[in-house]
């Protein structure tokens, strides 16, 4: 009984087999629903009857093989002169190579000129960072002056002011809210506010009056302005939007670096990187500053290389090379720091990156220039005095400014402040604005009529006018203090 079932069961498999290859399966659907009926066809016309006459013999065909159409590709019209066709704007291999996504895009028409929707763009009618309820100028103050007249007058604003509260009253009318005057675009208008800013050493207010303009209605000088403004506030990134969308307004060694360093921290670090190689071998700029863009823009990538800045052979700074620096934190030898010029001490007074006591050095010419405040000084030794790695110069400052507040007799702070001004810095006017709410404590007193000249010039630096009226029947008659 056990043995026939294998048997049986492949007899019963071979025959299902053969049935289903005999008899076609059973159709479920209804009659004719799977079988329709042939529609009618109609019949063709009938053909014309023949003429009588010679039958038209084909032309014989063109000597010469066919070619077959090649797949994908469009046969030029009939009569297109290919001569006439202007190839100069095309790029070559290598530059398709060079050329980044955004690039490509702008050649293919897939990039718009404008990188801001139409709802988001802002409007150039007055532009500014001051309004007027924050103590900024009228917005159209200048409106109906002569355009000729304000290009003058910004494009003289080449240095800084001999007044300290001359400073202070032009960088409040530049960075105010203003409508361009006649016969000057908003866009000129802007760059000549943003250069006059940067060459007075308000690099940080020059960058936030550019930010305040879309990017794409930039033009040149606006576009060189803000990266004047973008490196002397050590901002390199910040930079990138006008110069991927500006790519080609400029032709010179920092705006090809920047390309790069835009490049890389756009996802394209190989590309970046292959530029500044390329930089490097045809030596467009000093060593030092392509080492500096190749460490930056390696901070960029996945990987970054290994980038050794030698500072053996730099004889001095500029810009671009004390900007990247600070951004890397890359320490600049102390020969070249003891001499650099005043640009560079302006902006130690505000580089939050760089050492306490340099940027005390560069508070002394801040604050005596009107670019720093009595209290900002203040804010700065705070941190000098709250630091006890400090020492030198600042952190002695910082102890006798402690001691000109908290000291309970009136003489000590006194003596506190004499320290401040006295020694090689008895002439730097700097260190009046530091002491200014200090020596408005000093009670008006006959006790002290010797050092009044020192103690109103001190609040006066600060605006304190009411506090030093108060030692008007102290002052002796023709002292300075008195004028």
């Amino acid at each position: 009984m056990q043995g026939w079932k294998p048997v049986g069961i492949a007899v019963i498999a071979l025959s299902a087999s053969l049935a289903f290859a005999q008899d076609a399966p059973e159709s479920l659907l209804p009659p004719g629903f799977d079988d329709p009926e042939p529609e009618e066809v109609e019949a063709p016309p009938p053909s014309p009857p023949p003429q009588s006459g010679p039958v038209p013999v084909a032309p014989p065909p063109v000597a010469g093989p066919i070619q077959p159409p090649v797949p994908g590709v469009v046969p030029l019209p009939p009569g297109l002169d290919l001569g006439s066709i202007d190839l100069s704007g095309i790029p070559s291999v290598e530059e398709l190579e060079e050329m980044t996504t955004d690039e490509l895009d702008a050649i293919l028409g897939l990039k718009p000129s404008y990188d801001i929707p139409p709802a988001a763009r802002r409007s150039m009618e007055q532009v500014g960072v001051l309004d007027r309820s924050e103590g900024g100028f009228m917005p159209r103050s200048l409106a109906r002056q002569p355009a000729s007249l304000i290009r003058a007058i910004l494009a003289g604003a080449d240095g800084p002011i001999v007044s300290r509260w001359g400073h202070i009253l032009l960088r409040r009318a530049l960075a105010s809210r203003l409508s361009a005057p006649e016969g000057m675009s908003p866009a000129e208008f802007t760059a000549l506010r943003a250069r006059a800013l940067n060459n007075i050493g308000e690099h940080a207010v020059a960058r936030a009056l550019v930010q305040d303009v879309d990017t794409g209605n930039w033009d040149d000088a606006l576009t060189a302005a803000a990266l004047d403004a973008y490196i002397g506030t050590a901002d390199i990134i910040g930079a990138c939007p006008a110069v991927r969308l500006h790519r080609s307004q400029r032709d010179n060694a920092n705006w090809t670096m920047l390309q790069a360093i835009c490049n890389s921290y756009a996802g394209e670090s190989v590309l970046g990187g292959r530029q500044l190689d390329r930089a490097l071998g045809e030596e467009i700029a000093p060593r030092i500053d392509v080492l500096l863009a190749q460490r930056f823009a390696g901070a960029a990538g996945r990987g970054s290389r290994a980038v050794d800045v030698e500072w053996d052979e730099v004889e001095d700074l500029n810009p671009w090379r004390f900007a990247l620096a600070n951004a890397l934190g890359e320490e600049i030898p102390e020969a070249l720091r003891l001499s650099a010029g005043p640009y560079y001490q302006r902006i130690w007074a505000s580089a939050p990156m760089l050492p306490l006591p340099q940027r005390a050095i560069g508070a002394d010419r801040a604050g005596r220039e009107g670019i720093l405040s009595s209290s900002a000084m203040v804010d700065l030794y705070s941190r000098i005095y709250a630091d006890d790695t400090i020492t030198g110069d600042s952190a002695d400052v910082a102890v006798n400014l402690r001691e000109a507040y908290i000291a309970g007799d009136p003489a000590d702070r006194l003596s506190a402040m004499q320290k401040i001004w006295g020694g090689d810095r008895a002439e730097d006017y700097g260190r009046y604005v530091l002491t200014a709410y200090a020596a408005a404590r000093i009670p008006a007193s006959e006790e002290f009529a010797d050092d009044a000249d020192a103690l109103v010039t001190s609040m006066l630096a600060a605006g304190l006018d009411r506090d030093a009226l108060a030692w008007k029947d102290v002052i002796a008659q023709g002292s300075s203090a008195w004028a």
